[in-house]
């Protein structure tokens, strides 16, 4: 990734898309959060700073979002801009694929201890996104993917905050990670990707199931079937932009505005009202993450 406006610390991997963004969504008469967005990265035609993505989200009853890092200079950006910004918290991790990296540089202890003195701020709610990712690192790698997913978990065990998993064709690897070394007690699998036996095995568990965009997508039946078995206590949405935006706006950059879209086509599956999957959504998310209007953390 390449720099970006002041406003932002990077642009897409993939030099982003010189396309505008959407025009907003139906406001839900009932808010809700985005539980996991990158604001840090730049993106569209006119990229939006902060305060524009949040003013928008806001004016489409999205109450407030999770801005997430997924190295130390991304952890340390969304830590600053939520302890600026009362509708933002924040979660801290380094990135699976990021991990075998530090490791080849001899790094990744020093990174694991930045991101535990970050997850140590009042508005630091969640220690992500972190987890395993076997899509993008071959064998030799992995070993610093579980090294680095579990220093993460001991991280959120100690903090007292929640999790959230990057979980990329590891679906197994994941599960028996948590289960060896003890899960925290508010566990979060990010953008959910796998089907009806993870999402009832999860739930079984007491974990969250966060669905982005791609839940709309023709191909996903399997997150569809997901979500119908999730328990409805259990669920998040989010929309994991600047990527996977739902349909029908695939082609376009993803914000926190956008959730609308991804919500109503949650309650559409499960044949349930909108204001009432709105109300479980939010309760839910205020669940594991507390108050976005105080300094208080889920538990406290």
């Amino acid at each position: 990734m390449t720099n970006a406006s002041p406003e932002h610390l990077r642009t897409r991997s993939d030099g982003g898309r010189a396309v505008e963004y959407p025009p907003p969504p139906e406001p839900l008469a009932v808010p809700v959060y985005d539980n996991h967005t990158h604001l840090e990265i730049a993106d569209g035609a006119l990229p939006l700073d902060v305060h524009a993505h949040l003013e928008r989200a806001a004016a489409v009853g999205i109450a407030g979002a999770v801005q997430v890092g997924t190295d130390v200079a991304t952890s340390r950006w969304s830590a600053a801009a939520a302890a600026r910004e009362p509708r933002l918290l924040a979660a801290v991790a380094l990135h699976p694929n990021e991990a075998p990296r530090l490791e080849e540089a001899g790094a990744l202890d020093d990174a694991i201890a930045v991101i535990d003195e970050l997850a140590a701020q009042p508005r630091v709610r969640a220690v992500g996104e972190t987890g395993l990712d076997f899509y993008r690192t071959g064998d030799e790698g992995r070993g610093a993917q579980f090294r680095s997913f579990e220093a993460h978990i001991d991280i959120a065990k100690r903090h007292g905050v929640a999790l959230q998993i990057h979980d990329r064709d590891a679906h197994d690897e994941v599960v028996s990670t948590l289960r060896r070394v003890g899960a925290p007690e508010r566990t979060v699998f990010h953008c959910f990707s796998g089907g009806a036996e993870l999402a009832a095995l999860a739930g079984d568990a007491g974990w969250y199931l966060s669905f982005a965009g791609n839940v709309t997508f023709k191909n996903a039946e399997n997150l569809r079937e997901a979500l119908r078995v999730a328990p409805r206590d259990r669920i998040l949405v989010e929309t994991d932009a600047p990527y996977l935006t739902p349909v029908p706006l695939r082609g376009r950059p993803n914000a926190p505005y956008l959730v609308p879209h991804t919500v109503r086509f949650m309650a559409e599956v499960l044949e349930v009202d909108l204001d009432e999957l709105c109300a479980q959504l939010a309760s839910n998310t205020r669940r594991v993450y507390g108050a976005w209007e105080d300094g208080a953390r889920a538990g406290d």
